[in-house]
């Protein structure tokens, strides 16, 4: 079993402010890593008998506009590697799926919103039907279910894990609302601190 899970914020701003540079380096963590991860798992899976990758996708990769351009890229990316590599894989009972997470009050989040964690919660509470915000816990939930094999059917799936974002989220509670984000340049994984 492999998940693979390093995540950060990347490139952030409008395509035309987005640098070659920021995007590159977007696509490396986001969208690399998962390829270099699943290449590299699936041999010792294979030689155990069959098993579980899991990936971080997220819910920026299945619409527009919910995330910043190079991570919804990204992100849409792993969703389709992950689909592509479970027909690929499948043969050797190998499963290949995804973890599609809405918005999860970690400090990818906190950090940049004034006011930190409780200030994040109430924003990311007002965005979908189930008002709380996504913890750590309910996409580990998730985890641990693909890697299990009471989902041993389950394959090439991109499992949504957003309170009902994606099915209406700040729609069905009468808003739209933005995410705070700088405006543009690059934002880091969540143990490096801001500048």
């Amino acid at each position: 079993m492999i998940f693979n899970n390093a995540g950060l914020g990347g490139a952030v701003g409008t395509i035309e402010e987005t640098t070659v540079e920021n995007w590159d380096r977007t696509q490396a963590v986001l969208l690399r890593a998962v390829f270099l991860g699943m290449k590299h798992a699936i041999p010792e899976i294979r030689k155990a008998g069959g098993g579980s990758i899991i990936s971080t996708a997220s819910i920026a990769g299945l619409q527009g506009g919910a995330g910043p351009v190079s991570y919804s890229a990204a992100k849409a990316a792993v969703i389709n590697l992950t689909r592509s590599a479970a027909l690929e894989v499948g043969k050797d009972r190998i499963r290949v799926n995804c973890i599609c997470p809405g918005g999860i009050n970690t400090p990818l989040i906190f950090n940049n919103v004034p006011g930190g964690y409780e200030a994040a919660g109430q924003f990311l509470k007002a965005l979908q039907p189930i008002a709380r915000a996504g913890l750590p816990e309910d996409i580990a939930a998730m985890a641990l279910f693909l890697a299990s094999d009471e989902s041993e059917w389950i394959t090439g799936t991109a499992m949504v894990v957003d309170g009902g974002f994606t099915a209406g989220g700040s729609f069905f509670r009468g808003q739209q609302l933005a995410m705070p984000a700088p405006a543009s340049g690059f934002m880091g994984p969540s143990f490096e601190s801001k500048k």
